[in-house]
């Protein structure tokens, strides 16, 4: 599974080198045995002049990649890398993760619809399954609805029906192979809806963070002197009293609540409690969120409907610190993690 809005950057630095009539590439992992920096499915750009989008690695492996991404773009066809990372005698470099990556360089070319089908998905936010026979650079994509696009001739019903039960599960990219051939099968997903209710300064490095770690953040705040783009530049903005938006309109979206006004921090908690929230998060003390319950007459229970105070227990105190435990504790709810410490854990991403 890779997220709609980093698959959308890497489509957006390509139309920008198609602009310069320059040729791009997609690079993709595909598959991982071992530790590694990224899981499959995550992709970069490469294009002639060595522009680059994105990462695979850390930067470990880009500058060597490269140097293949130029040979597939001067054939027009798709290439496989193998690295072993374990083999220190081979790269001298001391690389942390000691695992072994696949990876695929599919040449983009401008003149294929493809990827104008491709572009206006990932601008509609529209979830879908982007495969890839990684030998031949077959291409098709399987929209939730099951409709598919691309050469969907050359799609067999065993890849189909394993992208269409993707959509439903899918963590990270997977391989199906059939008769000698493998298909990548990687479902990109929209990103998490997360509505910041309060627009005060603290509120502007957590809406930084939250949309770098992937969160599609709206600032929900009446005041339009504060929520504005000047001061929440990745952010959209509803300058509105959460009593006058129906709660259908913010349905199914994460919420941090930090208005420090316990009247309109009440009103968004209301809100946010109609509206099939995934997560709540109240900034303050247990004490003033419990008063905060009994006001708007609801029966929850802190700690299991909503998380309070806010934030992993990181010893933070300034506005950065508190903004990194906050977001730092959203990630860990949506990869359905403890937050704990790394330390002596043998594989990360398992």
């Amino acid at each position: 599974m890779s997220q709609l809005k980093e698959f959308r950057t890497i489509m957006n630095s390509i139309k920008s080198v198609w602009e310069k009539d320059k040729k791009a590439s997609i690079v993709m992992l595909i598959g991982v045995n071992g530790s590694a920096y990224r899981l499959p499915g995550t992709k970069m750009m490469m294009a002639e002049d060595a522009e680059m989008m994105g990462t695979i690695s850390g930067g470990c492996l880009e500058g060597d990649i490269y140097g293949y991404a130029e040979k597939a773009l001067q054939k027009g066809t798709p290439t496989i890398k193998n690295y072993d990372l374990s083999d220190n005698e081979i790269w001298s470099l001391g690389i942390g993760c000691k695992g072994s990556l696949e990876i695929l360089i599919l040449p983009a070319k401008r003149e294929d619809p493809f990827w104008d089908i491709t572009d206006k998905l990932l601008n509609d936010e529209e979830e879908f399954s982007f495969i890839i026979e990684i030998q031949t650079g077959v291409k098709a994509i399987v929209t939730k609805y099951g409709d598919i696009i691309g050469d969907s001739e050359f799609l067999p019903s065993v890849v189909y029906e394993s992208a269409l039960k993707s959509l439903k599960s899918q963590k990270r990219a997977e391989i199906v192979k059939w008769k000698g051939c493998k298909f990548v099968v990687d479902v990109i997903r929209p990103s998490q809806k997360l509505i910041v209710a309060g627009a005060g300064k603290d509120a502007i490095p957590v809406v930084e963070f939250a949309a770098k770690a992937g969160f599609s953040v709206t600032v929900l705040d009446p005041r339009s002197e504060f929520n504005k783009e000047r001061y929440f530049p990745v952010a959209q903005h509803l300058v509105e009293l959460p009593e006058n938006i129906n709660p259908e309109n913010v349905s199914n979206a994460w919420w941090v609540i930090m208005n420090h006004l316990q009247s309109r921090d009440e009103e968004a908690l209301h809100l946010a409690l109609k509206s099939n929230p995934k997560y709540i998060g109240v900034l303050g003390p247990v004490s003033r969120t419990q008063e905060m319950i009994l006001n708007i007459g609801e029966d929850l229970t802190i700690g299991e409907d909503i998380f309070s105070p806010v934030g992993l227990d990181i010893g933070a105190e300034t506005m950065e610190e508190v903004a990194i435990s906050i977001v730092s504790e959203l990630m860990a709810v949506r990869s359905n993690r403890d937050g704990k410490s790394l330390k002596g854990k043998l594989k990360i991403h398992a």
